[in-house]
């Protein structure tokens, strides 16, 4: 039995609203321009940059850069041609996530010059006479680009100290533990160490005793803080990480062969994002496909990391009920704006896929 692959790429119910912006910009600015030409090669390249503006849209949440890039030469491309009228609205649409995920890295200068394009393109205007023509998409196209800048920003930089509150948070929760834990056991040990100094008439055995019960709790506070610290100190490279989480699959008598190739200053929530999908797709190994090879590949390309792992087991026939860990690692995925997905490889096997963009999450 297969199992169909998991939602996270374009497919999903976040898309829909692309999808139809892309349809009302095509219909709307491109078709009819496009549609009036009389020479076959401005036809043709006409519905040729719609298709590229239409799709940039689409792919604006998996590529903002790209699609960015790619609507903003399609569109001054289309208005040179004469078979567009779309005053960077498209350009404006992909735009937004691309300043969400930057917004971190945004320096006041920018946001003061969308603040003063903004505002010159409000007060400025064209006349009534130009109100078709060129005057009023370049006031447009200003106005729509900054307030899609600055919304993106404003949205970011919300997300961004969204999230460092609940680092605080976490990390306020670990100190307490770590005072608890520490105070419990030092308590502990100091009564026992009392107790054992009181009795000046106490045997050999019952000293080494209080001295092994001394010595068993404070083992336990020991581990238990290390334990604790781990969580407050900063994250070990990810080549690190993963490298280690190879090998304790190694060790489990899986046979891993692994190729991680990544940056080592990737951002602290993209890089546990990744370090989880491998950690989770390699324990379903372990589980549901024991004995069988697997690959690993971790790798950046066009601004993205790429996780592949892939075993040679039966495939997803059984995974049906092995409980949440593939849905937590889309649900972590889409925490930072990455997509995964799953399922029979066609060459056999199981094999889990995700894509997460370098600056997810904060960035670097």
């Amino acid at each position: 039995m297969r199992r169909s692959l998991s939602a996270g790429f374009p497919g999903d119910a976040r898309v829909v609203p692309d999808i139809l912006a892309a349809a009302v910009v095509v219909l709307v600015f491109w078709a009819p321009s496009t549609v009036d030409a009389t020479d076959p090669a401005r036809l043709a390249a006409g519905w040729t940059l719609a298709a590229v503006t239409g799709l940039a849209m689409v792919a604006r949440r998996c590529f903002p850069g790209a699609a960015t890039v790619a609507a903003a030469i399609a569109t001054v491309t289309g208005n040179a041609l004469g078979v567009c009228q779309d005053p960077m609205l498209a350009v404006a649409w992909c735009l937004y996530p691309l300043a969400v995920a930057r917004a971190a890295r945004t320096r006041l200068p920018v946001l003061v010059l969308a603040c003063v394009a903004l505002s010159l393109a409000a007060v400025t205007g064209v006349p009534s006479s130009d109100m078709s023509g060129l005057g009023q998409r370049v006031v447009v196209a200003v106005a729509a680009v900054s307030v899609a800048w600055l919304l993106g920003t404003m949205v970011g930089r919300g997300i961004a100290a969204t999230r460092e509150a609940e680092r605080a948070r976490v990390q306020l929760e670990v100190a307490r533990d770590v005072h608890d834990v520490v105070g419990h056991a030092l308590g502990v040990i100091s009564a026992e160490a009392g107790v054992t100094r009181g009795l000046a008439d106490a045997g050999e055995q019952e000293l080494r005793e209080s001295l092994a019960g001394i010595e068993v709790h404070a083992r336990q506070a020991l581990g238990e803080v290390q334990q604790l610290v781990r969580g407050l100190r900063s994250a070990p490279t990810p080549v690190a990480r993963l490298s280690s989480v190879v090998d304790t699959t190694r060790a489990a008598g899986v046979d891993v062969q692994a190729r991680i190739a990544v940056d080592a200053q990737l951002g602290d929530a993209v890089s546990a994002v990744v370090l989880r999908i491998v950690q989770e797709s390699l324990s379903n190994v372990v589980r549901h496909a024991p004995g069988a090879a697997c690959t690993v590949d971790v790798h950046e390309a066009d601004g993205a990391v790429v996780v592949r792992v892939r075993d040679r087991g039966p495939g997803a026939a059984g995974r049906e009920h092995a409980g949440f860990g593939l849905a937590g690692m889309s649900e972590r995925a889409h925490l930072v704006g990455g997509t995964v997905e799953w399922g029979d490889h066609p060459g056999g096997g199981f094999e889990v896929r995700a894509r997460l963009p370098v600056g997810g999450g904060g960035g670097r």
